[in-house]
């Protein structure tokens, strides 16, 4: 019984009075140009964004660059955040079927679901049991070894 009581949703008054609708202190802080030194080392960013294929019934990852200044990457220079195995092969410059704008860099999905099956398979064979909802972070460990200057996820580890 004392596991129903613990299990009770939260007053949303009572959160909001606690202060859990205060601002996010935790943003990134774009820094002031005229300042000089610091510790704030700027680094390319990218958004991510990932579409079902219908075709290969499979994740797609879609990617936009930023420089360190905020502005948006030219495909030379999102190239060469990616493998040079992959760039121009597995790593295409095409159009968002969903979003405007220039093309994006995207991980094709033609050998998705081959190589996400051969991963599954490892994990079973070493014992593991991947949940559903941690297939999208498998996901990401796979496109993680075509562009490995990105870095996605530290929270969750696979054995394989």
């Amino acid at each position: 019984e004392d596991e129903e009581e613990d299990d009770e949703a939260v007053d949303m008054e009572d959160f909001v009075d606690q202060g859990g609708l205060e601002e996010d202190t935790n943003t990134v802080q774009i820094p002031d140009k005229s300042a000089k030194g610091g510790e704030i080392v700027s680094t390319r960013t990218y958004d991510l964004n990932i579409t079902y294929d219908k075709y290969y019934q499979t994740p797609r990852l879609w990617l936009t660059g930023y420089d360190e200044n905020r502005k948006a990457m030219s495909v030379d220079e999102m190239y060469e955040d990616f493998s040079a195995d992959h760039a121009n092969k597995t790593i295409t410059m095409e159009a968002h079927p969903h979003l405007p704008g220039p093309p994006q860099a995207s991980v094709h999905p033609c050998k998705h679901a081959q190589t996400m099956k051969k991963l599954l398979v490892q994990i079973k064979e070493g014992g593991g049991d991947l949940q559903v909802h941690q297939y999208l972070i498998l996901f990401l460990k796979f496109v993680q070894a075509i562009i490995p200057t990105i870095e996605y996820d530290f929270t969750q580890n696979f054995v394989l």
